[in-house]
Order: structure tokens, then sequence, then C-alpha cells
């Protein structure tokens, strides 16, 4: 249920003084694994996005959720994501492959170990 989530700024508010919290997070898919929908992407500001995985490899979303209002809860917590990792998701995301070998360098992202997500219909549906 939605009830209780938060948006991205109070969740970079928590993790400034936090290496993880549990919580809830509102916000706009922007990406889905294409492979098998393994994984997605959702902003937390302008320039700042999460990257959500699902526990255990327990479930996963639908390939054609971009777009769609989602909540999640779990685990946020901050990490270095390596240059193969970055790659990795970058083809998984369907990027051409000029894009994937640009990817040079380790990023410190925000991600998030989700144990449940509730894909809201878009509002014009």
């Amino acid at each position: 249920e939605e009830e209780g989530a938060i948006d991205g700024p109070a969740l970079l508010a928590k993790l400034e003084s936090e290496d993880s919290v549990r919580v809830k997070v509102r916000s706009e898919i922007t990406g889905v694994c294409q492979a098998k929908g393994c994984w997605m992407t959702m902003p937390l500001m302008e320039e700042k996005e999460m990257m959500v995985k699902f526990k255990d490899y327990a479930f996963f979303v639908p390939r054609n959720a971009t777009g769609k209002e989602a909540v999640v809860e779990g685990w946020a917590y901050r990490e270095v994501v390596s240059v193969d990792e970055l790659r990795h998701y970058a083809e998984d995301a369907g990027a051409p492959e000029e894009e994937i070998e640009a990817i040079t360098e380790e990023e410190e992202r925000i991600s998030f170990m989700a144990d449940g997500v509730y894909i809201m219909a878009m509002n014009d549906e």
C-alpha cells in the first residue's frame, strides 16, 4: 500500500545521516530491465535516480512499466557500482553499443532492495 510513502528528496535527506534506511518511496518508473523486468530505475531528484532491485530475485515488474507511478518498500542504501555492472544495466535497458562503451567510470548511487512494489495506473489511462 502507498500509505506512508515518501518522495525522493525526503529519502535523500534520510540517507544524509544513515548508511541505509527502511522506507517506502513513491516515484515514477523511468526504466525497466528489458530482458526480464528484474530491476527498474526511479528518479529521486532532477539529476539523481535510484536503481531498484527485488529481494531474493523473487519477483519482477512488467517490462512496459516505464512511465508508471510506483511505491517501493524495502531498504535504500548508497553503493559504488562498477563499470561492468553499469554496462550490464545499460545493455539490459536496450542502450545502443556506443552508449554502453562510453561507460568508463564507476558510479556512486542510491540503490534500493525492494520486498514489495505497487504500480499505479497512469492518470490518463
